[in-house]
C-alpha cells in the first residue's frame, strides 16, 4: 500500500518509553502500530522477560460544537482509517513524550509516561484551546506474548468488573487481570473486535502482518479550557493510585540528572537518557542487567559486556556496574559466561566464545575508572579460572592450540558475535581461530597480569608465556601482504582472507599485537572499504558473499545479517582506533565530530526518535533495520563522547 508523504513520515518515526523492568510503550508517532511489538502497555511479567501486549492501542476522538475529529490513525489491510495524523502538529520526545494536535477551534496535548519499575502506562490529555471539548477514549485490549499475533477468537471474552472510575479486565478465563482507571468521565460499554490491522514492518520481515484487538467500551470526558484528564493502564491493582504528577516528576528528574552530566552537550544528554532504557532490574537475581535491544531482545552476555563499557563504566555508574558484573560472575560455568538468558526461564545458554573474554576488558576499564581494588580482588580467582579453562579446554572445543591461539567451534555451532543460524545452517561458522577472539585473548592475558599485580595476587599461570607466544605467531598467521588481518585461521592452518570489521579490535582494544605503522595501515583500509555514515560494514562490497539489503523472511535476513550489513556499534571501535593512530590530535577529533553527524541526525529524525537502530543495509545505508533501539549502538557513541569530552558535538 502506498502512503502520502505526511503519513509515510509519521509511520516511519517511532517512539519508545520504558519502565526499567523490561516493559515499554511504543508505536509510530501517529499511534498507528506498524509492528506486532507495538503497544500502549507492554508488560514484563517476569522482569525483564515474559513480555506481553496488554493494551494494543487507543482510539481517540475530540468533539467540539457537535463536530467529531478522530485523532487516531490505523493501517488496515486495504485502507488507512481514520486519518488523525492530519491533526498532529508536533511531537517532542523529551523530557516527557508529548504530542500536540490542532483542529478547527480546538487544540489538545497528550503525554505518554511509564511509572518507574512498574508495568504502568499513564496517558495525560490537556485542553490547550479556548473552547471546551469532549474527549472520547476507546482502549483496544489484548493479552498475548509480544512475539505472537492475536486474531478474533472465542476464547477471549474480556470479562470485566467495574471499579471506582475504572475496570478490572480478564481477557480470558484464568488470565491475569489488566486494570484501567480514568480520572473522570463515564464509561460506556460498546464491545467490538477491530480486525485486520496491518503491520508494514512485519511484512518487510516476512512475518505474519495481520492482527485483531478488542474494544470493551469507551470513556467520555469533558475538558474545559486549560483542563486536563488522564487514563492509566497497569497489571498491578496497587498502582491504580499512581499520580501522573509523580511520574512526570520522576521523568523530568532523570532528564535533569543527565543534563548535569552532559553539560552543554544536548546530544550527549539525550544519548544518556536513551542509554538508561537498557539498564533494567532482573527479578530472578534481584540485580541489574542490560537488555540488548528493543523491542525483542532480552539480556545477552556478549551484548551486556560490550554495552556496559559505555552505559555504566564510562558514565561513572559504579553501583550498576557492580550489580551487573556480580550477576554474570554467579553464572560463570566451566570458565564461560552465559550467551543468553532466555525469555521464558529455559536453561541458560553458554554458546559464546567472546562474551567471557569481554569480561576482562570490562573489569580492566572498571578498575581504571573506579580504582576499586576490593571488587577486583573479590573476583580475581574467577578470572584466573577462566584463563585455566581456556588453556586446558572447555565447551565447544574451545582451547589454546600449539601456536598459542585461542581456537574453538564444532559442527553446527556459532560462537562469535557473527552468530546467525537458520535451523541447522550456520551462516558464518568461523571455526578455528577468529581474529577478534585472539585479540581479545591477548588482552585477557595482559589484563589478568595487570589486575593480579594491582591487587597483589600471586598466580601460578604462565601468562607471560601465553602472550609472548601470541606476539611471536599472530602476525605471521593473521597479517597478510595487503596490510589487513585475515578474518580467521581454519583448524588446518588455512587463512580465511575475507575483509571484515572484526579486525578493527586489533587497534581499538587496550593492548595491541601490531606496531604503529601496521595499525595506521589497517585503520586506513577499514575506512576505505567498510566505513559508512552509520557504522562499519561486516564484509567488503567486493566479496562474492556480500548482501546489499537486509530484508525478507528469516532465512533472507539471517543469511545477510553479517554479510555486509552495517552495524553502528562497530563505529565506536573504528573512531577509537582512528583517534589512536592519529595521536588524538585536534584535527582527528574534529573529524570524529563530523563522522558522528549522520548518526546524530538518525537519532533525532529517523526510525526510533532518540534511539539508534541495530543495523543498516550494506549497500546504501539510510533506513535503520533490525531493532529500533539497540544497546551497544547507543553505548558505543556514549563511550566515545565520554572518553573524549573535548570532541565538539553539534
Amino acid at each position: 500500500m502506498e502512503y502520502d508523504q505526511a503519513l509515510d513520515k509519521v509511520l516511519n518515526q517511532e517512539f519508545l518509553v520504558t519502565n526499567g523492568i523490561g516493559g515499554y510503550s511504543s508505536s509510530s508517532i501517529s499511534f498507528a502500530n506498524t509492528r506486532k511489538y507495538h503497544g500502549l502497555l507492554v508488560a514484563a511479567a517476569n522482569p525483564p522477560t515474559q513480555r506481553n501486549i496488554l493494551v494494543h492501542k487507543m482510539e481517540e476522538r475530540v468533539k467540539v460544537n457537535d463536530q467529531y475529529s478522530d485523532l487516531s490513525t490505523n493501517v488496515f489491510e486495504r485502507v488507512v482509517h481514520p486519518h488523525g495524523y492530519n491533526y498532529l502538529k508536533s511531537f517532542r520526545r523529551l523530557p516527557v513524550a508529548t504530542w500536540t494536535y490542532k483542529g478547527d477551534g480546538w487544540s489538545l496535548s497528550k503525554e505518554v509516561m511509564m511509572s518507574k519499575d512498574s508495568n504502568t502506562t499513564v496517558v495525560v490529555y490537556k485542553n490547550l484551546g479556548e473552547t471546551a471539548l469532549d474527549l472520547e477514549l476507546h482502549p483496544l485490549f489484548s493479552f498475548r506474548d509480544y512475539h505472537s499475533i492475536l486474531r478474533k477468537n472465542d476464547r477471549y471474552d474480556f470479562y470485566y468488573t467495574s471499579l471506582d472510575n475504572g475496570l478490572k479486565i480478564h481477557p480470558y478465563l484464568d488470565c491475569p487481570a489488566i486494570y484501567c482507571q480514568y480520572s473522570k468521565g463515564e464509561f460506556i460499554e460498546a464491545r467490538a473486535w477491530y480486525q485486520n490491522f496491518h503491520y508494514d514492518r512485519e511484512e518487510y520481515r516476512g512475518m505474519d502482518a495481520k492482527e485483531d484487538s478488542y474494544r470493551i467500551g469507551f470513556v467520555t470526558q469533558k475538558l474545559k479550557p486549560g483542563g486536563s484528564a488522564h487514563i492509566l493502564f497497569t497489571d498491578d491493582e496497587k498502582k491504580l493510585k499512581t499520580k501522573p504528577a509523580t511520574v512526570r516528576k520522576q521523568t523530568i528528574a532523570n532528564h535533569d540528572a543527565k543534563a548535569k552530566v552532559a553539560g552543554d552537550k544536548d546530544f550527549l544528554r539525550d544519548l544518556l537518557i536513551a542509554g538508561d532504557q537498557f539498564i533494567v532490574n532482573r527479578a530472578s537475581t534481584n540485580s541489574q542487567t542490560i537488555l540488548a535491544g528493543y523491542h525483542w531482545f532480552t539480556d545477552w552476555g556478549r551484548d551486556t559486556m560490550i554495552s556496559m563499557r559505555g552505559l555504566t563504566i564510562s558514565t561513572g555508574r559504579k553501583k550498576e556496574s557492580e550489580s551487573i558484573l556480580t550477576t554474570f560472575f554467579k553464572y560463570l560455568d566451566q570458565g564461560m559466561l552465559p550467551n543468553r538468558f532466555p525469555d521464558h526461564g529455559e536453561e541458560v545458554e553458554y554458546n559464546t566464545i567472546d562474551a567471557t573474554l569481554w569480561l576482562f576488558i570490562v573489569m580492566f576499564e572498571y578498575y581504571q575508572k573506579f580504582e576499586d581494588k576490593k571488587f577486583v580482588k573479590k573476583y580475581i580467582k574467577e578470572l584466573e579460572s577462566i584463563i585455566k579453562y581456556h588453556i586446558k579446554g572447555t565447551r565447544y572445543n574451545i582451547h589454546v592450540n600449539e601456536q598459542g591461539f585461542l581456537q574453538g567451534g564444532e559442527q553446527g555451532t556459532q560462537l562469535t558475535w557473527m552468530d546467525a543460524k537458520v535451523n541447522d545452517y550456520v551462516v558464518t561458522p568461523r571455526r578455528g581461530c577468529p581474529v577478534e577472539i585472539n585479540v581479545l585473548w591477548y588482552n585477557a592475558l595482559k589484563i589478568f597480569d595487570e589486575l593480579s599485580r594491582a591487587v597483589g595476587y600471586d598466580t601460578k599461570i604462565d601468562t607471560d608465556g601465553g602472550y609472548k607466544k601470541l606476539e611471536k605467531n599472530f602476525k605471521p598467521a593473521f597479517l597478510n601482504e595487503e596490510g589487513y588481518l585475515n578474518d580467521f585461521i581454519l583448524p588446518n592452518g588455512e587463512a580465511n582472507t575475507d575483509f571484515r570489521s572484526n579486525q578493527i579490535y586489533a587497534v581499538s582494544l587496550p593492548f595491541s599485537l601490531l606496531n604503529k605503522h601496521e595499525e595506521k595501515t589497517l585503520v586506513d583500509l577499514v575506512g576505505q572499504k567498510l566505513l559508512t555514515d552509520y557504522g562499519l560494514r561486516t564484509l567488503d562490497q567486493e566479496n562474492q558473499d556480500f548482501v546489499a539489503v537486509y530484508k525478507g523472511d528469516q532465512w533472507s535476513r539471517d543469511t545477510s545479517y553479517h554479510q555486509g550489513t552495517v552495524w553502528p556499534f562497530m563505529l565506536g571501535e573504528y573512531l577509537e582506533a582512528y583517534l589512536k593512530v592519529n595521536k588524538y590530535s585536534k584535527n582527528a577529533k574534529k573529524e570524529v565530530a563530523k563522522m558522528l553527524q549522520p548518526l546524530q541526525a538518525h537519532f533525532y529524525e529517523h526510525e526510533c526518535l532518540h534511539g539508534i537502530s541495530e543495523i543498516f543495509d550494506g549497500r546504501d545505508p539510510r533506513q535503520g533495520r533490525g531493532c529500533i533501539q539497540q544497546a551497544w549502538s547507543v553505548a558505543a557513541i556514549i563511550k566515545v563522547c565520554m572518553d573524549h569530552p573535548d570532541i565538539a558535538l553539534s
